[in-house]
């Protein structure tokens, strides 16, 4: 039973409204009861007046909030209506669990005929127990224009058939096009792009070195010593091979892939000297000496003294920073500069990089990617020297459920703030899967907001059906020519996923390109500016992310801006120069030499 109070307090809540009718009279002569008489009495002459139904009148009526539109997603996934019909195989089987089939595979965009646009090269493993010739090549999609894509896999020569993990982009012989490198469990593959005779490639790899016959992951193409030509880092994971498999099971017991800790097998990652075109092994004596399980490299010079610096994600084990000391030798400083391990000094199961000027203050800071239930890392450089910016930038709590891999920091919305792109995937059995694959998961879309934070954008993964999957590798760049980032996607098991970017309320855009006379991107080249006023760096390089490449180009959201000014090009070998403002909504070449 309701008390006099009680209505009284459900009355007023009602009066709220400002309506005119019985209710509101009575209110009203209780109010000015209330002035003469106790107030007792004045709430028991109002529970009188509305009793009953009368008081069921008075009452606002509940209403259901409007129903809200479905957000507009930010990408459209196109692949097989675009041409893009590669699906990848692992090789794994019911009765085994070898470490490598949970891992693959890789993806690259580039310009590989050179005529301007984003050819697609994905990288296909197979079988760890087939004859090599037995396994399905990689696949070499060519862009006819405006992103549609013919498998040019066959003509090209282009398909390695090895049990392959990851792709690296760069022109290794300094003829003008770009060559591949690609990774596998077993000899890699260097493949010389002979483009003057149509799109083609071939295997050089006995005449010109970088078949190491490891485990190899990521790579990434950087001038080391500045003399010109780009030399290759190469990850190793695992010292793995069949006879080193052993049983393992997961949190609920059932037979699973091993954590790489199991092995106690870690690897020693290869450098290669670019000597006139050959790739030279000279790891070890420039100081290259300390194992690893490495997923995730990007060059950058993380301390500005000119000298490119690389930054090695490891599974399980501290992550490597290997310092340039410009004589041409390295150390790793990563305990020392704060990027060894976590905030609690922990080292935690590094699978992606990515490497940008984050918060604006000119010098670059770098994310990790990490397993499920370990958050992601932010690195924020001060000087040479890091400090934890996870939880600032609100990156923990979205990131902890799900295991990612490849990542991409990029301006989808162009506002002129970079959002991040996280491909994601088990390594270990779900028993409630959101799929019928048991390590299939959504990736992350997130965009960035002011004060250097982000938020989850949905629907999740940006499209407009969550696509479920065990992705791997994540290639970004402007597929069909918009203007705008686009995601290339490889599922272990399933097919690739073209994501075109359709984000709403797109700002203005410009796409930069610091290029050799040649045409060829110069990888280590830094360019910077301002946009309305608002200072900006970036860096040319094609590898981060996980066993991707992706497209050199630099991309800029201008938000309502309509051009950039003053820009600047600090090429590798220290030479500057000014090519002034350039207008929105186009793709400029700043080609070496024709500068101020």
């Amino acid at each position: 039973m309701k008390t006099p109070r009680r209505i009284a307090q459900r009355w007023a809540a009602a009066r709220s409204g400002r309506r005119s009718g019985p209710c509101d009279r009575a209110w009203g002569a209780a109010r000015r009861a209330g002035r003469t008489a106790d107030r007792g009495a004045a709430a028991r002459r109002l529970a009188a007046l509305c009793s009953g139904l009368l008081l069921a009148a008075c009452e606002r009526p509940a209403t259901a909030p409007p129903p809200q539109a479905a957000p507009p997603p930010w990408f459209s996934e196109e692949a097989v209506d675009r041409g893009l019909t590669f699906e990848h195989r692992s090789g794994a089987r019911p009765d085994r669990y070898w470490m490598p089939e949970i891992m693959g595979g890789g993806a690259a965009l580039a310009d590989l005929d050179g005529d301007g646009d984003l050819d697609a090269y994905l990288v296909q493993s197979g079988s760890l127990d087939a004859a090599q010739e037995q396994n399905p090549p990689n696949q070499l999609f060519e862009n006819l224009g405006g992103g549609r894509f013919r498998d040019a896999t066959a003509e090209s020569g282009a398909g390695d058939r090895g049990y392959g993990n990851g792709v690296a982009c760069g022109d290794v012989d300094g003829d003008g096009d770009v060559d591949l490198y690609v990774t596998n469990w077993g000899p890699n593959a260097l493949l010389e792009n002979r483009s003057a005779q149509g799109l083609r490639f071939v295997d050089v790899s006995a005449e010109r070195g970088g078949g190491d016959p490891g485990w190899g992951t990521s790579a990434a193409f950087f001038d080391r010593d500045l003399d010109g030509d780009l030399d290759l880092y190469v990850c190793n994971y695992l010292a793995w091979s069949p006879g080193t498999e052993m049983p393992c099971v997961n949190v609920q017991g059932s037979r699973d892939y091993c954590s790489p800790q199991n092995y106690q097998a870690a690897a020693l990652d290869v450098l290669y000297d670019n000597q006139d075109g050959k790739l030279v092994a000279r790891g070890p004596e420039l100081g290259i000496d300390r194992v690893g399980t490495g997923l995730g490299v990007v060059a950058s010079d993380i301390d500005q003294d000119g000298w490119p610096d690389l930054f090695v994600a490891n599974d399980g084990m501290p992550n490597l920073l290997w310092h340039n000391d410009g004589q041409g030798a390295f150390r790793d400083v990563a305990a020392e500069r704060g990027v060894a391990v976590d905030a609690d000094g922990l080292p935690k199961a590094g699978m992606g990089v990515a490497a940008a000027d984050l918060d604006g203050d000119g010098d670059e800071d770098l994310l990790v990617v990490n397993l499920n239930r370990e958050t992601d890392s932010l690195h924020l450089n001060r000087g040479g020297r890091f400090s934890d910016g996870t939880r600032r930038a609100g990156l923990a709590l979205a990131s902890r459920p799900l295991t990612r891999f490849g990542v991409g920091w990029y301006d989808f919305d162009q506002d002129g703030l970079l959002d991040l792109y996280q491909a994601c995937g088990r390594v270990q059995r779900q028993e409630q899967s959101l799929a019928p694959d048991p390590y299939a998961e959504p990736n992350l879309l997130q965009r960035g907001l002011p004060e250097m934070r982000f938020e989850e954008v949905l629907p999740r993964g940006g499209t407009a059906t969550a696509l479920i999957a065990s992705s791997r590798a994540a290639a970004f760049g402007d597929v069909d020519g918009d203007g705008a980032v686009d995601v290339l996607v490889v599922n272990r098991d399933g097919p690739a996923h073209l994501l075109l970017n359709r984000a709403p309320e797109r700002g203005n855009w410009i796409g930069l390109s610091c290029v050799e006379p040649s045409g060829v991107d110069v990888l280590g080249a830094r360019l910077e500016g301002r946009i309305a006023g608002r200072p900006f760096h970036r860096s040319v390089r094609a590898a981060s992310s996980y066993q991707a490449s992706n497209e050199p180009r630099i991309h800029l959201g201008l938000g309502a801006a309509e051009s950039v000014e003053a820009l600047r090009v600090t090429w590798p070998d220290g030479r500057v120069e000014e090519f002034g403002a350039r207008p929105a909504g186009a793709n400029h070449r700043l080609v070496r030499g024709s500068g101020g």
